[in-house]
């Protein structure tokens, strides 16, 4: 039996994506705090941004080709600080409104920052010392 097919969260098209991470990551290269850790870790950019398009088109197109973990990798990766999803998402922002029209702006980047803030708390929750209170926040 196959799967339903769901419409998109909010219109966007894999166009419209892809060009929004293009711009993103150009950007991210760019900046002063960001730019130097994924420059570190990223050592193919345009599989990355594949890889990453591929992520949203699977959480708002709801295409099934992304597999992966975007948690455990930043989890990994001792120099992404929980502190810095702020800055990042706020960069994610300033390039959606510049590069996407309001109707796909303005819900992508709600979504980017529920996932943003799942994000922070589980790098934020896996840092903490053996035997710390949780993270209640």
């Amino acid at each position: 039996m196959s799967r339903p097919v769901l419409p998109p969260r909010f219109p966007a098209t894999p166009d419209q994506i892809r060009a929004q991470v293009t711009a993103f990551y150009a950007r991210v290269r760019q900046d002063a705090v960001l730019g130097p850790i994924f420059n570190r870790h990223v050592t193919d950019w345009p599989a990355h941004e594949d890889r990453i398009a591929s992520f949203w088109r699977n959480a708002i197109l709801f295409e099934r080709g992304y597999s992966g973990n975007p948690q455990r990798v930043h989890i990994e990766r001792p120099d992404v600080k929980p502190e810095m999803f702020a800055h990042w998402l706020d960069l994610f922002e300033e390039v959606a409104h510049r590069t996407l029209p309001p109707e796909t702006a303005t819900p992508w980047v709600a979504l980017a920052r529920r996932i943003g803030a799942g994000m922070q708390a589980g790098v934020a929750a896996a840092r903490q010392p053996a035997g710390a209170p949780p993270i209640l926040r």
